[in-house]
């Protein structure tokens, strides 16, 4: 099997196709009048924050980031969507968030006041509430809100545009009540700010487990992250959305590929890697792959995780390095240096899926593939 034409040692594959017919799936679940918006922080769960706002750039109406960094690597791509940066900045970045005319949430008067500090006739701040209604995060206090939104209210050259929340367990729950009692809290909040003459323009609080089983929480914008790479927020939410007749078909973007670096013929009782953690148990035949810890494959999948080489699994042998790891490629016929390997993907009739290794490792899909390192190169393909 031939590598993809690419340098580097490992690298990721991003499926186009794959992402727009998530984006339009999901897109056609939301209530109409409902903005949609792409969530591409963490450099897009890992997927390449360029590469995929590229690719949908003509779906998503809205982007939603982590960070003025990421809201400026988003604009540099040359899309005129507006851009809201969801997590903690800095007060000298909020400074410059509002004058570069990025959206900003808002969760404390510290951060309302830097935001302020940038704004102008000609370049208003442009701030989402953030309300706490259950998650222990970020966000503002519901008694505190009124206070709050009176004093943002006083200051010049700002606007409220929206008022948002966060769900804490709707994707992991079959029970709803507590999202439930989250959303009617959000509803409470949207009231009180009516009560005193303010209605921002956006209300919005659907992730993208809310989005698919609950239509109730579109209001007028959705937060697409982690299904809009074709990865489903829990089992339990693929379950709940077949039962409730929420017909969408996800499709997973991303591969992980590396290559053989070298095969060698070992006698069983050798010792593999370092610790002498693993012997062979029999007379084998070991690859060499130049992947490791460093390029996000997690030291806990040592003798325990499996890779794909020729369209099988094969068993990672002994402890992960830093920058290369030992898989048993015994029984299969003609494996060579420079063989295409697969780490989290599909190959041949075989796949490996970030709920796999989530399971391995005691995680979530969502850790999987967000610490793929940003360095290694996304390359897109059809």
């Amino acid at each position: 099997m031939e590598r993809h034409p690419t340098t580097a040692k490992s690298w990721v594959e991003v499926s186009r196709s794959a992402l727009r017919h998530n984006a339009q799936g999901l897109k056609r679940l939301i209530t109409p009048g409902s903005a949609f918006m792409a969530v591409v922080k963490s450099n897009a769960y890992g997927h390449g924050t360029a590469e995929v706002v590229r690719s949908i750039r003509d779906i998503a109406d809205w982007f939603g980031v982590d960070s003025l960094v990421e809201a400026e690597e988003v604009r540099g791509t040359g899309v005129r969507q507006p851009i809201l940066i969801l997590g903690y900045v800095t007060p000298q970045e909020r400074v410059r968030a509002t004058r570069l005319g990025f959206s900003q949430v808002i969760g404390d008067r510290a951060g309302l006041k830097a935001a302020a500090a940038g704004a102008g006739r000609n370049r208003p701040a442009k701030l989402h509430l953030k309300i706490e209604t259950g998650t222990s995060r970020q966000g503002i206090l519901m008694d505190k809100l009124p206070a709050f939104a009176r004093y943002a209210s006083r200051l010049p050259h700002v606007v409220i545009e929206g008022i948002s929340t966060h769900f804490a367990n709707i994707e992991d729950a079959s029970d709803a009540s507590y999202a439930m009692r989250q959303l009617d809290r959000f509803r409470k909040s949207v009231g009180l700010l009516e009560g005193l003459g303010i209605r921002p323009r956006l209300r919005h609080v659907a992730c993208s487990a809310a989005a698919i089983l609950y239509p109730e929480t579109h209001f007028d914008l959705v937060r697409i992250g982690i299904s809009l790479y074709g990865l489903w927020p829990s089992e339990l939410t693929r379950q709940s959305a077949k039962t409730r007749g929420r017909k969408l078909e996800l499709r997973p973007a991303l591969r992980w590929k590396t290559s053989v670096a070298q095969v060698k013929a070992l006698p069983r009782g050798t010792p593999v890697s370092y610790g002498l953690t693993e012997r062979l148990r029999r007379d084998s035949s070991v690859a060499v792959l130049p992947t490791g810890y460093w390029d996000g494959l997690d030291r806990r999948r040592s003798s325990v995780g499996h890779v794909l080489v020729r369209g099988r699994k094969v068993k990672i042998l002994g402890r992960v390095c830093m920058n290369m790891c030992m898989v048993d490629v015994t029984g299969l016929r003609g494996v060579r240096s420079d063989d295409e390997v697969v780490i989290l993907g599909s190959q041949g009739r075989q796949a490996i899926g970030a709920e796999e290794i989530a399971d391995e490792l005691g995680t979530i899909n969502y850790e999987v593939v967000t610490r793929i390192n940003p360095r290694l190169p996304r390359v897109v393909v059809a």
